[in-house]
């Protein structure tokens, strides 16, 4: 039943680690998913460092879906987005032609908090990818939720057992995030031709394997998955129709590599506008315009007096 088990490898961001899964050396993408990173579990002091944050950058072609099981992420986008992302709520930002946002840790400066989350990004099939940019925010109350004996599920994007999220996907997937209790044991009738499980938090036996904390199994077509809990666990499930290779690069996702030059050109552009917006397709958010993160292969902009 398991085709392969993918270990996350932890990466520092400047302040807090993360959990990198996809993509990995063993396999690119599961579904449309190119992209999948476990942030924390980490505990982040009242007053933390503004460094910490995700100041503005920007992305193409894809879809990005962060999803919290503890702490809060303020998002602003350069759609004219402001929202507070919480546990359990689904916040997808879709790309397409292109789009900038940071991700600030406010009630962690404020409060104190502790944060534990996913952030993942869906490849748009080839004649979405430049679509207009724009971003959806459902509540928890919003999403098909379903209980059982010792375990719930609830569908954060795409179909899933008959019921379908309200975010508006451009091609057939699913995502739900599943907890189980000690000895719990579920039964997902799950059909895609591609579909993994990860484990957030716990250690399940699934097709007869264990995995721990922290690794993805991709499953083989077929059959039914099956999840047997050995102790409270967080199990994320993911996958869809292949959308068709993909190049990555940076925050960049596109079937064409030459569309991913032109966009760090723009970005490059709109580092040097006196407006800080590029001739192409970015700008920076407009409650969020005097920082943001340059290119790799670029120097660090004059740094902001305020930050």
């Amino acid at each position: 039943m398991i085709e392969l088990v993918i270990d996350q490898r932890r990466r520092d961001l400047g302040g807090f680690e993360v959990g990198r899964v996809l993509p990995s050396s063993q396999r690119h993408m599961v579904g449309p998913f190119i992209f999948f990173d476990h942030m924390g579990p980490v505990d982040m002091p009242r007053g933390v460092s503004r460094k910490v944050d995700v100041r503005p950058h920007p992305h193409i072609n894809l879809a990005t879906i962060t999803y919290l099981f503890e702490g809060e992420i303020m998002h602003r986008d350069s759609v004219g987005s402001e929202q507070a992302i919480l546990p359990g709520e689904v916040n997808w930002m879709i790309a397409g032609r292109g789009i900038t946002h940071s991700e600030r840790f406010e009630r962690a400066r404020r409060e104190g908090d502790r944060l534990d989350g996913i952030q993942a990004w869906v490849a748009l099939p080839r004649e979405h990818e430049e679509t207009e940019p724009s971003f959806s925010h459902h509540g928890a109350d919003e999403l098909p939720t379903f209980e059982e004996r010792g375990w719930t599920l609830r569908v954060i994007a795409g179909e899933l057992m008959d019921a379908r999220a309200p975010v508006r996907t451009h091609s057939p997937l699913f995502y739900a995030h599943c907890e189980l209790e000690r000895d719990a044991r579920a039964r997902l009738p799950i059909g895609a031709p591609e579909r993994a499980a990860y484990v957030a938090r716990g250690m399940v036996e699934v097709g007869g394997t264990t995995l721990r904390q922290g690794q993805m199994a991709l499953l083989a077509p077929g059959a039914d998955i099956a999840l047997a809990a050995h102790e409270p666990s967080t199990v994320m499930l993911l996958g869809g129709e292949p959308v068709g290779p993909r190049y990555i690069e940076w925050n960049f996702v596109s079937s064409s590599r030459d569309r991913i030059e032109e966009a760090k050109a723009e970005w490059r552009q709109m580092a040097h506008a006196s407006t800080r917006e590029s001739p192409g397709r970015f700008r920076l958010p407009d409650r969020d315009d005097t920082e943001w993160i340059p290119l790799p292969t670029d120097p660090p902009p004059a740094p902001n007096p305020m930050s």
